[in-house]
């Protein structure tokens, strides 16, 4: 017999055993994997090509605030600006729905194309929805998840504003990170509120990338000292701003994955301890024929590792297969736009399925290399 037949003869001598300590392994990974892509989710919001290009120009005093339409053209002005629109969050609710799992903003469709060129929309769609100001876009996924066809009728409950929307679907976009959003007139919605001469916020595009960073300084001074100071961001910094509203959830979750790391090395190292226990004897009769201490040990290792491995497999590529698979914002209830396991996640995975398989031989092991082959001919199996 072959050392390495010797190996897996052993880590499967208890089928049952062997196959309980994989699927432990597989399932913790599983669930620490799924963690981990949640808490990437919360604290790498995923960004759009022309991100790079996008500034997002809100009240200083606080998102909720709005902005004066007078700010406009002050702002299209700046050296540096290639293209704006306001955008204002309308927060309504589809179908008496509780939680509705879309956003809904007010725009200038005519900026579309140049400010969120990501979003693909055949050019028939977009010059319906320019020429309607009682249509709206949907994204693809919105469309999908409530059977939405273009020509179907769109209603909104206002819960900020105190009007309702009863818009008509003219287009189905895609491409973006999240293809859930749905966009209408920013004109009706000043129609129906009275023309307040207010909106959300101003969203931005630069005409280079080395232009942002200026382009962001000027917006700010420009209002300095006025009645409606605004901060001006990049759209990344933007996205991460809504993160720090979460407070400490990247502490808890990261609390949650270390209480399963602990609890996963706890399970692996019974099992390998059990199972050595009831080898002393073979172990001391090895001894005996001449294998060497760091021999005994390398056996020791390559079974532990060997079942570490065999769950990261099954767990982690599991996780893999699932999350690329599946329809994100279906599993999620809308919550997320993806699911991505990055290589970094596997790879932290692939660590701590390491680590586990040298952690829990290392009791076992000391305990053979320190036994003598007498007491280990007594031991009873």
């Amino acid at each position: 017999m072959t050392i390495p037949g010797f190996i897996v003869k052993n880590a499967l001598r208890n089928k049952r055993r062997a196959a309980l300590c994989v699927l432990s392994v597989a399932a913790s990974l599983f669930l620490l994997v799924s963690l981990l892509v949640v808490l990437n989710e919360f604290t790498n919001p995923p960004e759009d090509v022309g991100a790079s290009l996008r500034i997002a120009v809100r009240n200083k005093v606080s998102l909720a605030t709005p902005l004066p339409v007078r700010q406009r053209p002050l702002i299209a002005k700046i050296p540096g600006v290639e293209a704006i629109t306001a955008l204002s969050f309308f927060g309504g609710k589809y179908k008496g729905e509780e939680n509705t799992m879309f956003a809904q903003f007010a725009m200038d469709p005519e900026q579309l194309e140049l400010v969120f060129g990501e979003a693909k929309l055949p050019r028939e769609q977009l010059e319906a929805w320019i020429a309607n100001r009682t249509s709206c876009i949907i994204g693809v996924d919105t469309a999908k998840r409530y059977n939405v066809k273009i020509g179907d009728k769109f209603q909104l409950i206002g819960q900020i504003y105190p009007v309702d929307l009863d818009l008509t679907v003219v287009g189905i976009y895609k491409g973006t990170t999240d293809d859930r959003n749905v966009f209408f007139h920013q004109k009706l919605l000043d129609e129906l509120t009275g023309d307040l001469g207010q909106v959300g916020m101003w969203w931005i595009k630069a005409r280079s990338p080395e232009e942002v960073p200026g382009v962001i300084d000027r917006i700010n001074a420009a209002f300095t000292n006025t009645s409606a100071e605004v901060l001006a961001e990049t759209e990344r910094a933007f996205q991460l701003s809504f993160v720090s509203m979460w407070a400490n959830i990247k502490v808890l979750i990261s609390s949650i994955c270390s209480v399963v790391v602990f609890a996963l090395i706890l399970v692996s190292a019974s099992t390998m301890s059990m199972a050595i226990r009831e080898r002393m004897r073979e172990l001391s009769v090895l001894k005996a024929l001449g294998f060497r201490r760091h021999e005994l040990f390398a056996f020791i290792l390559a079974e532990s590792f060997g079942l570490a491995a065999v769950g990261f497999l099954l767990g982690a590529g599991g996780a893999w297969l699932l999350y690329s698979s599946v329809n994100a914002p279906t599993l999620t209830g809308g919550m997320f736009p993806t699911l991505d396991v990055t290589p970094r996640i596997l790879a932290f995975s692939a660590l701590v399925a390491a680590v586990l398989g040298v952690v829990s031989s290392l009791a076992p092991a000391l305990a053979v290399t320190r036994m003598s082959v007498v007491d280990g001919l007594k031991t009873l199996d």
